[in-house]
Parts: structure tokens; sequence; C-alpha cells
């Protein structure tokens, strides 16, 4: 086992115990709900294998559905999140950057800021609206997503420049 597998074995876990331990204690009106575990897809290296991403995906989101009690929900979600992330990223690296972990350090802030600003907000769609399962309402779970979105993507791009220097 090398370094890097190693620091992201790490990653994985920190990532499912502040989300268990301290995410999902956090609760703004109802409407703002961040889920911070995404971050484990977000950095994951560009040349990860796609059938790895979505394994790794419904690993991370079945942990986090085992300790939330919602069956299935974060699973879906973040396989979904793993499933999109090839298809946003293709459209803005580089061949000069495919061996690269796609970090602020890495491609540079307003390529990550884009690249996980979309991810997560599709995320949290798909997330806010399959535990619904519903469309009425469309509007109320529109605006919590967004502002889930909105509040996780600055504690991932926050934690870009306090904690993560890979």
């Amino acid at each position: 086992m090398n370094k890097g597998s190693i620091w992201y074995i790490g990653l994985f876990m920190t990532a499912v115990l502040v989300q268990v331990l301290f995410m999902d204690a956090i609760q703004f009106s109802g409407l703002v709900n961040p889920y911070f575990y995404v971050i484990f897809i977000l950095l994951l290296p560009l040349y990860v294998p796609r059938y790895l991403q979505l394994l790794l995906g419904f690993m991370l989101g079945i942990s986090i559905d085992v300790f939330s009690n919602t069956p299935g929900i974060h699973a879906s979600a973040t396989v979904f999140l793993a499933f999109l992330r090839p298809y946003i990223i293709s459209t803005n690296v580089d061949e000069q950057d495919r061996g690269k972990i796609p970090s602020v350090m890495n491609m540079g802030t307003g390529w990550f800021m884009k690249y996980s600003a979309v991810l997560i907000l599709l995320h949290h769609i798909f997330l806010f609206y399959i535990e619904m399962f519903t469309f009425s309402d469309f509007f109320n779970t529109l605006l919590r997503s967004v502002l889930s979105a909105l509040f996780t993507f600055v504690l991932i791009v926050v934690s870009q420049f306090l904690i993560f220097r890979k």
C-alpha cells in the first residue's frame, strides 16, 4: 500500500466521521444541511478508473446511510456524483493535467470552484429530490438543495485553503 492510498483511506474515514459527528447536527431553519462527505469523491485523482469511482461512491454513501438511518439515499446520490464526475472533468481538463489531483493547489482556484460547484449542486438536487420522492413542493426542495449546496461548497473551498495542501 503506498502513501497515496493511505491518504485516501484516511480522507474516507475523516469525511464519514466529520459528516456523522458534526455536519449532521447542523441545520439552519430546516433549509440548510451541509454534506461535507462529498469532498472524498471530489478529491479523487483524475486517473482513477470509472468503475472504482462508482464503487467508492457507493461505499461512501452507504457508510453515511448506515449512520444516518437513511436506506440508500446517500448511496444513490453519491453514485450519481461519481457517475457525473468524469463528464464534468472531461469538459474542463487538458490531457497534460490527467495525472493530477483535482484540488485548488493543483488545478487553480477558478477551475476547482467551477468543478466542485457543479458537482455539489447536482449531488444535492438529486439527494433532496430522492429524499422527498415527489415533485410536490418542488420549489421548496429546490431552495433547500441550492442553499445546502452553497453551504457545502463554502465548507469545501475553505477546507482546501485551511487543511488540504495536496
